[in-house]
């Protein structure tokens, strides 16, 4: 089975077309090594998967016949992702929400001044 479709069966991706474009991009792995969209996959091998700026890695357990449903998924693939994974990404969503909270717009002139004020101390 080609790997988009795979991606797709196992519902790592919504669509295969964003399947093809992972594997187009580059996010997309076999064994370290970059594939394109037509690449076969076989059991036992191992896919690594850069979504949302996690690095994901799953072993083929077995091909599915079509798409599969939510709970059978776990039959088709294995999660071999590193916990440390899931830690950078906490830690990097902490880093975004300590400069501004979402939604407070543009800086004001008093924001801007105790920016350069504090700044200034350093």
């Amino acid at each position: 089975m080609r790997i988009d479709k795979y991606l797709w069966c196992i519902r790592f991706f919504k669509t295969r077309s964003i399947a093809t474009e992972a594997c187009k991009k580059g996010h997309v792995k076999i064994n370290n090594a970059s594939i394109k969209p037509s690449k076969l996959i076989f059991n036992k091998e191992t896919i690594t998967i850069r979504k949302n700026q996690i690095n994901y890695k799953i072993e083929v357990l077995d091909i599915p016949a079509n798409r599969v449903g939510a709970k059978l998924v776990d039959l088709y693939r294995k999660d071999i992702t590193p916990a440390e994974e899931f830690e950078k990404f906490d830690l990097l969503k902490y880093s975004k929400d300590y400069y501004r909270k979402k939604g407070t717009g543009r800086p004001t002139k008093k924001d801007r001044r105790d920016i350069e004020g504090y700044n200034d101390e350093d």
